[in-house]
């Protein structure tokens, strides 16, 4: 109805003070019936006090809501002033507003739960701390999942230096990397060794830092790979030896038998050892430098790590090898020389790396029209790619993993060792080998390095 509305009783009430003041005015003036003045006065005095609440309800309102909006309480309600209030619609507002942020509320509740009790699940350890800018020891930890406390063996705690306290080892790797990366740590917890892969996120939300911190024990995994690639290597190991033993063996007995029972030996008996002894010798001496290319990926020497910027790495390998390219009729690019971006390396052992490669495509671009071989880098993901690009024969995908077991190679003379070494060299840099190709096409070799 109109005169429920806000406009109609503010009218009504400042009409009725005007008419008050008028007749009060006009009582002062004309009259001195001083008890009807009096009585004027005291209506008058009630009206501008009824007004001033009238207008002031409303504002007090205005300011529950917005503190209820603010504080998500959401047992505030508007039902009685939406029906008798001067503002239906406004007090209806309000209420739905609240209701829209209380469904809200309750439905990210749920998502939370839900996420939480997936992560409850997962056999992935994960822990979020929340970080304290002024002081790193009162850092909270948000979320410690199930996983975290039974691969670690420790209680969910609720501070981070408690934590830290009762595993110094595994909160050093964590600080280590905290900016963000992955890392690989043994731990021993019961007696027992883990092997742990760890990988630290961070997040910021909300103007607050937080570190999510997910970790998995792969030693399993680890032993598995291990086996396989054991596996493999004896395989190659067995058929290298075989084929320089057996015929070792074989020729050995036949010069046994040329001998056996002979007191002396003519010159034909001779000239029919020779060549079953220049054999045996031949085979001999393979299956030596077989055994020093395996002494050689075994014993590569530990890094001797310095700043060197690629520029600086890139030129020097475009001076060692252009020569070398050039013979075969190869045309080799080396982008981006003057890079000034520095990576900690041992240079000797990433410069054998980047021939081991560069050579290796040599090889891939025998009888390819237009060789071409592109030396370039590349930053993504806070990591630094050096690439070997050349557009050779390539390599299948069912051969990609293949090509990195110590001594596998298609081609002829070839040891199989170059890229065994390369990975090992990379994985001293606590980086990897990746490989890209499109047989007759384009294959990428990539030397990849943390860059933070």
């Amino acid at each position: 109805m109109f005169y429920q509305r806000f406009t109609f009783r503010l009218i009504l009430r400042l009409l009725i003070i005007n008419v008050l003041a008028v007749l009060l005015v006009y009582l002062v003036r004309n009259t001195q019936l001083w008890f009807t003045i009096t009585g004027v006065t005291i209506i008058l005095l009630a009206n501008i006090i009824s007004l001033y609440y009238y207008v002031n309800q409303i504002r007090e309102d205005i300011k529950r809501f917005i503190l209820a909006v603010k504080t998500r309480d959401h047992t505030l309600n508007f039902k009685n002033k939406a029906t008798k209030g001067s503002f239906p619609e406004l007090y209806d507002s309000f209420s739905e507003i609240i209701q829209i942020h209380k469904d809200i509320q309750l439905e990210q509740d749920s998502i939370f739960q839900l996420i939480k009790t997936i992560l409850e699940q997962v056999p992935v350890g994960v822990i979020v701390v929340k970080k304290n800018k002024t002081e790193q020891r009162k850092s909270e930890i948000s979320f410690f999942n199930l996983a975290a406390s039974n691969l670690l063996n420790v209680p969910a705690y609720s501070y981070w230096h408690r934590f830290e306290e009762h595993l110094p080892i595994f909160a050093k790797e964590i600080d280590a990397i905290k900016t963000g990366g992955k890392r690989f740590i043994e731990l021993k917890i019961q007696d027992k060794f883990i092997q742990l892969s760890i990988e630290v996120i961070p997040l910021n939300l909300y103007g607050a830092d937080y570190n999510i911190i997910s970790f998995q024990n792969i030693k399993d995994e680890i032993e598995q790979k291990e086996t396989e690639a054991w596996n493999r290597l004896i395989g190659v190991i067995s058929h290298e030896i075989l084929n320089s033993i057996t015929p070792i063996s074989s020729l050995s007995d036949t010069v046994n038998q040329m001998i056996n029972n002979k007191e002396s030996l003519n010159a034909e008996d001779l000239e029919d050892l020779k060549p079953a002894l220049q054999t045996i010798k031949r085979r001999s001496e393979g299956l030596l430098d077989f055994v020093k290319d395996y002494r050689l990926i075994a014993e590569l020497p530990t890094p001797n790590a310095e700043q060197h910027s690629i520029g600086e790495i890139l030129q020097h390998v475009k001076v060692l090898m252009q020569p070398m390219v050039n013979a075969k009729h190869i045309k080799l690019q080396v982008l981006q020389t003057a890079s000034k971006i520095s990576i900690q390396i041992d240079f000797k052992l990433i410069e054998q790396a980047l021939i081991n490669l560069i050579t290796n495509s040599m090889y891939a671009l025998e009888d390819v029209e237009h060789p071409v071989i592109e030396v370039t880098y590349r930053l993504a993901h806070n990591k630094v790619y050096i690439d070997v690009i050349d557009n050779g024969k390539g390599i299948e995908a069912s051969n990609i993993e293949k090509i990195f077991v110590p001594f596998y190679t298609t081609r002829k003379n070839g040891s199989g060792i170059g890229l065994t070494i390369t990975r090992n060299i990379m994985k001293m840099h606590r980086g990897s080998l990746e490989v890209d190709s499109i047989p007759n096409q384009r294959t990428t070799f990539s030397l990849v390095f943390n860059y933070v």
